[in-house]
């Protein structure tokens, strides 16, 4: 395992799921059952689809030419920019739509697990954990640093999601989010045509 490439994804992670709507479906879930149990529940979801998503990372590793990979990567990240743009403006939909899901089963942790997997499929940090896996060449790597970010912004969800929506602008993170990405779009293509 690298370090490096770990504390590098990391960040890139936890900002880009921190406005995101598994954080508002762990938070909205956690007020109508036992944290530790919505938290049990989203761990595993966000544990699959990482698997998933480095593998298919590593697929597009092995299967396309660096400098082709390199470029498909950089406009990954520039779609991934855009998404967290258009997601900052449509929060107050998806708040409505969570605590619509969040009561639709009894049992905490296997809605938990069914909504955060189905809330992340295609969602900007699967996205990003591919094209980092990709990028890195370091599918473990990647999926470590992955995983714990998703499930430290799991457990600021449910242990104390309310008080942090009260000092941090989602949107204002969204959109620092999108800035990053679209760094990392840029320093891609630069490194995919030297």
């Amino acid at each position: 395992m690298h370090i490096a490439i770990l504390a590098a994804v990391f960040p890139i992670i936890f900002v880009g799921e921190l406005p995101d709507k598994t954080m508002f479906a762990s938070l909205v879930m956690s007020t109508r059952g036992k944290p530790l149990s919505v938290w049990i529940g989203a761990a595993a979801a966000f544990l699959l689809h990482v698997v998933i998503a480095t593998t298919i990372g590593v697929a597009l590793f092995h299967l396309v030419p660096h400098r082709v990979l390199e470029g498909i990567v950089a406009f990954m990240f520039v779609v991934g920019a855009v998404l967290a743009i258009r997601e900052a403006r449509k929060e107050q939909q998806e708040e409505a739509l969570i605590k619509k899901e969040a009561v639709s089963d009894r049992r905490v942790v296997t809605t938990s697990f069914i909504v955060i997997f189905l809330a992340e499929w295609g969602d900007l940090t699967q996205i990003l954990t591919a094209n980092l896996a990709a990028h890195y060449h370091s599918p473990f790597s990647v999926g470590v640093g992955a995983i714990l970010a998703l499930w430290a912004v799991a457990a600021l969800a449910v242990v104390g999601g309310q008080s942090l929506l009260r000092v941090i602008n989602i949107r204002t993170v969204r959109v620092i989010t999108a800035v990053v990405l679209f760094g990392l779009a840029g320093f891609t293509a630069w490194e995919a045509v030297k």
